[in-house]
């Protein structure tokens, strides 16, 4: 047998280029503020989600507002013969358009406990679309209302005996001639000082005819907002997450102490399915932070803690799932604990990736990747406030420390993306061998305070110490050299589903971006 040539030899793999950080350009923005503008407390941004297919997006407010927009540029506004010419992909730029909004909650006052309740939106989430109508769950400390959104025509009054001039849109009639309507004759017949009154439109000798006024339905389509049911009484402390079930029927709500489970078609129910309260309070050393069910498994559910750990628990295993299935939680090196430790580890976030394959966490100081196949450690850290440990007292005297930071990740699961002070946002590699870590302002122009990042250290569990000792060196600036400004803070934020377009509040402010 002849020897292979060196060009039937098997080759060695070619190492995979490293995908190139994205270029985030500014889309739009709406309620951006003026110069010196201040900003009203109730027009504050608290909650941000957009809806599976990406086409709209809710935003909620601590005025207890639900504000929804609709995406303009349709993707199926394209006719078949012009998609089927395109041999590439066209860049487009995302555009969405105000739909409507309405007032989902009130300010109450809960006179058993003497205890006032913020109509503040805490958390938004998209039910499935039936109808052309869409579905929203909105909740505030307290109460979790379903909404339904739909496109109705608008009815109105016409066909009146008087000129349409003297009546408004709605068919009602002026004041001068509702008011004088009372002098009319029998038969359509009128006085003739009431005739010579020249604000009426009827004829001098009276109206052949009575006309009834007929209810019409116009044209014009108005969305109109109609809540469907209300979900109260279920909770003793704030309601802090809710999650919509895969199999679009149940949903659940967590507070500081217990996870309860819904179905949509009943509210005067609920079925407490996780519940952490000591039978002595003095006892209790740990809360609930955020609760979510797993994309596609209907019976999985993960809830992360304020002691920095994320318990996976499986429905069919018991009625109320005291025991968690898998426990993922990242261990202190011996003698590094301080009076901050259990404060920066507090979960404040967490985030299902699509493929239901890994979970997104963020505390304090970091983002941290979970595979679920994989208990012992997080896959990946990337280290965000690394550069403000040396001020963990003064954040503590000014309460910023307790900040909630909210995560997303890509529908693709390639990159993930969080806020941070002075209304800046970092976007970071997920996959293996992406170094990517770009810093952006909530802004029109969100590289203005990029600079050349340096080298991001690797995130293999061994190189963490390393990594935290070399991002502490300059305290009073972030990875960028950029100083911050800890009274704005960018909490809020969401990844279209699809493509590579974030969403993110900075104030009373809508800012999004395109890659």
């Amino acid at each position: 047998m002849d020897p292979k040539s060196p060009d039937d030899r098997p080759q060695a793999a070619a190492p995979q280029s490293q995908p190139q950080p994205l270029e985030w350009r500014f889309a739009q923005v709406f309620g951006e503020r003026g110069a010196g503008e201040d900003v009203q407390e109730v027009d504050i941004i608290s909650a941000i989600e957009f809806d599976k297919s990406g086409d709209h997006l809710a935003t909620g407010d601590r005025g207890g507002r639900v504000v929804l927009f609709e995406r303009t540029d349709a993707r199926g506004s394209a006719s078949r013969t012009e998609l089927e010419r395109q041999d590439y992909p066209v860049a487009r730029h995302p555009e969405f358009r105000y739909k409507t909004e309405f007032q989902s909650h009130e300010p109450e006052f809960d006179y058993l406990k003497s205890l006032e309740i913020e109509e503040k939106i805490n958390k938004i989430k998209w039910g499935q679309t039936a109808n052309n109508a869409l579905f929203i769950l909105s909740t505030n400390d307290k109460t979790i209302k379903y909404w339904k959104v739909q496109d109705k025509k608008v009815k109105r009054v016409s066909v009146m005996n008087l000129d349409a001039s003297q009546s408004s849109d709605n068919g009602t009639t002026s004041s001068s001639s509702t008011s004088s309507s009372r002098g009319l004759l029998p038969n359509g017949g009128c006085s003739e000082k009431l005739c010579a009154n020249k604000d009426l439109s009827l004829p001098p000798g009276g109206c052949a005819s009575l006309r009834l006024p007929v209810v019409v339905t116009g044209q014009d389509l108005n969305p109109v907002a109609r809540c469907r049911r209300v979900y109260a009484h279920a909770h003793d402390y704030h309601i802090n997450s809710i999650s919509n079930n895969s199999d679009g029927e149940t949903f659940i709500s967590a507070d500081d102490l217990r996870i309860n489970l819904w179905n949509l078609e009943i509210n005067s129910q609920s079925f407490n399915i996780v519940d952490v309260k000591p039978t002595n309070m003095e006892d209790l050393t740990e809360v609930i932070t955020c609760a979510e069910f797993h994309p596609t498994h209907c019976n999985t559910l993960a809830y992360s803690s304020s002691k920095g750990a994320i318990r996976l628990i499986d429905l069919r295993q018991s009625a109320l799932c005291d025991n968690h299935s898998k426990l993922f939680e990242e261990h202190e090196a011996a003698g590094s604990k301080s009076f901050f430790t259990e404060i920066i580890a507090s979960v404040s976030d967490i985030k299902f990736a699509r493929d239901g394959r890994h979970i997104l966490s963020r505390d304090y100081m970091t983002l941290k990747l979970w595979d679920l196949n994989m208990d012992s450690g997080p896959v990946a850290t990337f280290q965000v406030h690394e550069h403000l440990r040396p001020k963990l007292c003064d954040l503590y005297e000014n309460d910023s420390i307790f900040d909630k930071f909210e995560c997303c990740l890509s529908g693709d699961g390639l990159r993930v993306a969080t806020g941070s002070y002075s209304n800046l946002f970092r976007v970071f590699g997920g996959s293996s061998g992406n170094t990517e870590a770009t810093t952006l302002e909530a802004s029109r122009n969100p590289m203005r305070r990029q600079v050349a990042n340096p080298t991001r250290p690797a995130r293999t569990l061994s190189s963490l110490t390393r990594a935290v000792r070399r991002g502490g060196e300059n305290a009073g600036a972030d990875g960028n050299g950029n100083s911050n400004d800890f009274s704005t803070k960018l909490l809020h934020l969401a990844w279209h589903p699809t493509e590579n377009s974030i969403a993110c509040a900075a104030g009373n402010s809508l800012y999004m971006y395109y890659a």
